[in-house]
């Protein structure tokens, strides 16, 4: 049985997915296995992917939709089959720096307490790095879903296996799509468990022009729902849900903005 098992969505991302694949075969912490599952893709996504599994079947794994379902769908494909014991995330356009499986898998195996561990992120693009992700709070409680959540970054987490199957993995409620790890935090947090994040850079997200295209109005809107739900799975206070409608008007706000405008402000 691996340690870990890295768990990835594959999507039209031929051109990047053998540099993020190549960034995971540069880890330090070798002890892991890869869990793909292409969601019909229409480039040669599969083909690169095919690759690497015929050079190392023992580590590689690939799955295949039919037709595209979903992120969250497709990770909890992946979920199925995954063995190890912390469950790795990955974007097949993304990239880990070398000591990222290391140091999740020290944090989560000297933290006992802790259910998931993730890491600030680089963004970059096709001109490099454009902005050093900020520390993010170290042990957050439930009251910090009300300013910041998300507060795990999901692309860069690890969560224990047996975490993710107590909560029932993804919610594959299309009304939580863009927004399921959100709501994944939402579960892990109201079955009592908690998470910590390391306080230094350890993924780049490529965050170019492909990635603004993904954030639509209609994702937007499950920000709000998604936190609205998550309020009532918490167990929040009646004043708090003010801060629903807070968030609501805020992304009514941005997904009304013109592209131009958003990507100036969200650059900044």
């Amino acid at each position: 049985m691996p340690k870990v098992s890295v768990i990835m969505g594959i999507y039209n991302c031929a051109n990047t997915l053998e540099e993020a694949l190549d960034s995971l075969l540069a880890q330090t912490f070798q002890d892991f296995e890869v869990v793909m599952c292409d969601d019909g893709s229409k480039d040669n996504t599969v083909e690169v992917a095919e690759k690497y599994v015929r050079s190392d079947p023992g580590r590689f794994i690939l799955l295949k939709n039919e037709h595209n379902l979903g992120l969250n769908k497709t990770l909890n494909k992946c979920l199925q089959v995954a063995k190890g014991e912390y469950i790795a995330r990955m974007d097949g356009d993304d990239i880990s720096l070398p000591t990222r499986f290391q140091k999740e898998v020290d944090a989560l195996d000297a933290h006992p307490e802790f259910a998931v561990v993730s890491t600030p992120m680089i963004y970059f693009d096709e001109n490099g790095d454009w902005k050093i992700g900020t520390t993010s709070i170290e042990y957050p409680t439930v009251k910090d879903f009300v300013h910041h959540s998300p507060f795990f970054c999901h692309a860069p987490c690890m969560m224990r296996r047996a975490v993710y199957l107590e909560v029932g993995g993804y919610s594959e409620d299309d009304r939580t799509l863009r927004f399921e790890d959100c709501h994944l935090w939402y579960k892990v947090y109201a079955h009592g468990y908690r998470g910590m994040n390391l306080q230094e850079p350890l993924y780049k997200m490529r965050d170019d022009q492909n990635a603004l295209k993904r954030r639509t109005f209609k994702s937007r809107m499950n920000a709000a729902y998604v936190k609205y739900i998550g309020f009532k799975m918490l167990n929040m206070p009646w004043y708090m849900y003010g801060y629903v409608v807070e968030s609501f008007v805020k992304n009514v706000v941005i997904g009304l903005l013109p592209q131009s405008i958003y990507n100036k402000l969200h650059r900044k």
